[in-house]
């Protein structure tokens, strides 16, 4: 069964994305139901009246709850920098016949003159610094914003983010456990948005550039240290893919060690994609020898089309602490190697990854491990 989310009086079949058999998250939460519902209630008091030519900004909006709703009301911007969060709200718009929207990453310009902005607060507070900022230098004084996550991961520390790069705040009582936050924008306190992270690898020669929304973002995280040490260097190399490339630094020590072969980094986050690009471009001799994609996991790849696949998979979907992703990407992986191709695969120990390989591949076996990290090289 497909779950039905019914808010007022309208009813709209949504699910997440990539579609699979036996879902059983559900593709909108508490936070979703309680923006769209006090963007009706406040509309119903006449506190507020929307435009129908001037736009409305949707932030970080997960499955397409808040586009669904919206969506042929006026002009919808949906920004966020998640190409799976994309995709599935092109599908639920398209399953629930509704009017297309407008799409953009988060390292576009927003649209002239909104008047409204319904933000998702996103996991890291990195990316909201970032959004607010970027929403500060682009609001008009008269726009409405409308913040919502769960009760409890809004902290002090957030409103103190939203005072500090948006405007004056305040914030509403839970219900359901989801809590609002209402903001204005204040245009004295628009700034440059905050500078990309860069910091160095002496041992590698890197000088790597992160994005707001970019894992581990002040240095190089300890399991892609770990991975680095175990890239094979092999003149039969003809096409390496770098699967959930973040900022591209297994794909640019895999193309350095193998400049015979074409690299492709492939990531679902356009900031990850930025980052990488960019550091390709800083990083090696030949940046034109790296490609890099947006994608859900390698959806969109060719079989049996790569040597060798590199992977440090998330075991997370935003808060959502999760194996389906892992699955996804072994599986796509075995699809588009070429027979005897490899994956190399490098997970926390206690994941258990070599059961879930031994389940897709011939051959698995370890290659390195240490206190917290284990590295299998799995055969097609």
């Amino acid at each position: 069964m497909k779950p039905e989310l019914t808010l007022h009086s309208r009813s709209l079949t949504l699910q997440r994305y990539p579609i699979r058999k036996r879902e059983t998250l559900q593709a909108w939460d508490a936070a979703d139901e309680y923006l769209i519902n006090q963007v009706e209630t406040i509309k119903a008091e006449q506190a507020l009246t929307l435009d129908a030519t001037r736009p409305v900004i949707l932030m970080n909006d997960g499955f397409g709850a808040l586009a669904c709703w919206f969506a042929g009301q006026m002009p919808v911007f949906s920004v966020g920098d998640s190409y799976i969060a994309r995709k599935a709200s092109e599908t639920n718009l398209e399953e629930n016949q509704l009017p297309r929207v407008q799409f953009q990453d988060c390292l576009s310009p927003l649209p002239d003159q909104p008047q409204l902005v319904l933000l998702k607060l996103p996991k890291s507070n990195r990316l909201l610094s970032w959004q607010l900022a970027q929403l500060c230098a682009s609001l008009p004084e008269d726009c409405i914003v409308i913040a919502a996550g769960k009760a409890k991961e809004i902290h002090t520390s957030t409103l103190k983010l939203f005072e500090k790069y948006l405007g004056p705040t305040s914030t509403s009582l839970a219900v359901k456990k989801a809590r609002l936050i209402f903001c204005r924008p204040d245009a004295s306190l628009a700034r440059a948005l905050p500078e990309i992270e860069r910091w160095d690898v002496p041992e590698y020669q890197l000088t790597l550039s992160n994005h707001a929304n970019v894992f581990s973002g002040e240095s190089l995280d300890i399991g892609g240290r770990f991975l680095l040490e175990h890239i094979p260097q092999d003149p039969a190399l003809k096409h390496i893919v770098d699967l959930g490339c973040g900022n591209g630094v297994i794909g640019i020590q895999a193309a350095r060690l193998n400049p015979q072969a074409q690299v492709t980094c492939v990531d679902e986050s356009f900031m990850a994609a930025a980052s990488c690009r960019e550091n390709a471009d800083l990083n090696l001799t030949h940046p034109q020898q790296l490609t890099v994609k947006v994608d859900n996991c390698l959806e969109t790849m060719a079989n049996d089309d790569a040597d060798l696949v590199l992977c440090n998979p998330p075991f997370h979907q935003q808060n959502t602490i999760t194996d389906h992703i892992a699955w996804q990407m072994f599986a796509d992986a075995k699809r588009c190697l070429r027979p005897g191709g490899r994956l190399i695969v490098i997970g926390n120990r206690h994941l258990g990854y070599d059961g879930k390989l031994k389940r897709l591949y011939a051959k698995v076996h370890k290659i390195a491990q240490n206190n917290k990290f284990v590295v299998y090289q799995a055969e097609k």
